[in-house]
């Protein structure tokens, strides 16, 4: 690799952006902010679609914008709280679904599968017993 000197990045950083006072340093942080922004807002668009707004008037838009960043916000804090890496579209589903359910979501999301092995250790230790219809289909589907 070659040694790339400050002066050839800001020289470089200068000729791209044609801003010849700005400092590069100052230009690369700008760049970042905007990346950060698009990248929010493909997040947005990719997880809650504004295809249509409820309302009509500026407020009734600006209230559902607002609600919009608000629960991309929740679910950027609970993709940081929880230990298990998850997706932050995996996330939207997750909650879009469990939202109307009495359920831990932070626990659901920490260990998703301790309900599914509780339900089979019960099944395990009491297993349901058949009854005629079910053995007489089974013998008819092994002839």
């Amino acid at each position: 690799m070659h040694d790339v000197t400050p002066s050839v990045v800001a020289m470089a950083m200068r000729m791209l952006t044609n801003d010849l006072e700005t400092e590069y340093e100052e230009i690369v942080a700008i760049y970042k902010a905007r990346w950060a922004i698009g990248s929010l807002f493909k997040q947005i668009k990719q997880n809650f679609p504004l295809r249509y707004f409820y309302g009509e008037s500026a407020n009734a838009i600006k209230i559902q914008v607002w609600v919009t960043l608000i629960a991309n916000m929740l679910i950027t804090l609970l993709q940081k709280g929880v230990s298990r890496p998850w997706s932050f579209s995996g996330l939207a589903t997750i909650v879009r679904i469990m939202l109307m359910y009495y359920i831990d979501v932070r626990g659901f999301l920490e260990h998703s599968e301790k309900d599914w092995e509780e339900a089979l250790v019960a099944i395990m230790e009491n297993p349901p017993e058949a009854d005629e219809t079910e053995i007489i289909a089974l013998t008819h589907i092994r002839a």
